[in-house]
């Protein structure tokens, strides 16, 4: 009988959604952390439930063939890449695995691994990927031994883990953040303290244009002002690459990182990068996929999912500063983006602007507010709907009008395989077949996985289909034995 604090010795034969192994003993399921599959483990349980329970992983028997050496020393206190210890190829397999799995059980799709191609992988000569994330959050906080410390906060706590020279960041960022704590000491200026709520550095924020390697800093402050900026931009300008520096005003007692005002102090208020030929303004507190080179990848795919000629009008709901729109733009009709925070689209309309696009549209407001007025008050017509909504998934109104609308075909990107699956079984039973999908690992080292699902009107779907995987046969081809 399995007791709080027993010591057992079990195999590892599954994970968990979010990346715990799943031992087994006599059909009892136990989640132990840091674990992978194919590891023989000494563990103790910690807590029992009715049906499972968790334990802590005491020593590693045998190692399973997937495990590998994280190649950061604080991969086990950070948890931001919480399978460094899994090889790249097992991760993603996992990955791949776990889109799958919400689609049979969420969305009821038996034949998912048909429908789901493959995953769409950043593996380039076998290599783990690294320096991948072009966006940075380095909460500022003072050590025990009263030394300014920046990093990363434990997984689910508000502890620094004083590290700098995260793997899956920008190199740059080291020479940033060791230059801002220079700068602090030297002037006697105070980390913040949200207990307090007394100090005045509160995160230094980084972003980095992977095509034009300009660098943008901006320093969360808890002031209106900071001191001795003309110092701090004096140093940091003299960084390679540093294009843009400004401080963003926080003063409230909230866990959310940036505050509504942003002062640039030096350089441009954004820097612009590339997606393919399409160039974007980034801001300091734009929306931007923080890995370029998979978004590139994901964004082909939709374009490829969307299959347009040049005659279709398409909506872009959450289109957040317009990057899938503009992409869709040059191959569409008119492209019709939706977004709800006010600066995104306006930041969208620049890039419009910028890229000399003229067809494009661009509404502030809820997708399930704007879709359903512009149908009923203007009639509006679409061919293609593309979705990219939050983890939380597509609202049902915007859901309901869309089937209302009757597009051809539905793309959906989505951050979430679970509330994806929910949201591909309403409209599986509102008209609409899933053709195919692919996962893509734009999160390499951590759990998350991004998708994207091509969704067809019934009415054409067979015909689709076939015409579909004719396009596709050569891309989707996988050797035997290397399909995930």
């Amino acid at each position: 009988m399995i007791t709080k604090n027993s010591k057992l010795d079990i195999t590892i034969v599954d994970m968990t959604n979010e990346g715990e192994g799943i031992g087994k003993v006599d059909g009892f399921p136990l989640f132990v952390k840091d674990a992978v599959v194919g590891d023989r483990v000494k563990v103790t349980v910690t807590k029992l439930k009715k049906n499972y329970g968790y334990a802590h992983l005491d020593k590693i028997i045998k190692k399973s063939p997937d495990r590998v050496e994280p190649a950061c020393p604080v991969s086990k206190r950070c948890g931001g890449c919480s399978l460094q210890h899994l090889s790249y190829d097992a991760q993603l397999k996992f990955k791949y695995n776990k889109v799958v799995n919400c689609l049979k059980r969420i969305a009821k799709i038996s034949e998912a691994e048909d429908k789901i191609k493959g995953i769409l992988g950043m593996n380039e000569e076998g290599k783990s990927p690294e320096n991948y994330r072009n966006k940075a959050q380095f909460p500022v906080g003072i050590s025990k031994d009263n030394n300014i410390i920046t990093g990363f906060y434990a997984m689910r706590s508000h502890e620094i883990i004083d590290y700098s020279d995260c793997k899956i960041q920008h190199p740059s960022n080291y020479e940033i953040l060791e230059t801002v704590k220079d700068f602090m000491k030297e002037y006697n200026i105070p980390p913040y303290d949200e207990v307090s709520h007394t100090g005045i550095v509160r995160h230094v924020v980084t972003r980095v244009a992977i095509s034009s390697q300009e660098i943008m800093v901006s320093l969360v402050i808890n002031a209106n002002s900071l001191a001795f900026s003309d110092e701090l931009v004096e140093r940091l300008s003299a960084i390679c690459g540093v294009t843009s520096i400004s401080i963003n005003v926080n003063m409230e007692k909230t866990n959310r990182i940036m505050g509504d005002k942003t002062v640039t102090l030096y350089g441009e208020d954004y820097i612009i990068d590339s997606i393919g030929d399409v160039k974007y303004q980034i801001q300091a507190r734009s929306f931007y996929q923080v890995n370029p080179l998979q978004t590139k990848v994901l964004y082909s795919k939709a374009l490829e999912y969307a299959d347009l000629t040049g005659n279709e009008i398409v909506w872009d709901l959450y289109c957040g500063i317009g990057t899938i729109s503009l992409f869709l733009a040059k191959k569409a009709k008119h492209v019709y983006g939706v977004e709800i925070v006010p600066e995104a689209i306006d930041d969208a309309k620049a890039n419009a602007k910028l890229n000399g696009i003229e067809n494009t549209t661009f509404y502030v407001g809820k997708a399930e507010e704007v879709l359903p007025r512009e149908y009923e008050e203007h009639n509006v017509k679409a061919d293609v709907i593309v979705v990219d909504p939050p983890r939380k998934g597509c609202d049902i109104k915007a859901l309901e009008t869309i089937v209302k609308i009757n597009p051809k075909r539905v793309v959906y990107v989505s951050c979430d395989p679970a509330t994806l699956a929910r949201d591909i079984k309403w409209l599986g039973e509102n008209g609409y077949e899933l053709v195919c999908g692919e996962a893509c690992d734009m999160f390499p080292h951590t759990t998350h996985v991004e998708s994207i699902a091509l969704l067809q009107r019934l009415s054409n779907t067979r015909e689709r289909t076939i015409t579909l995987d004719v396009e596709m046969e050569d891309y989707h081809r996988i050797k035997e034995g290397e399909r995930l």
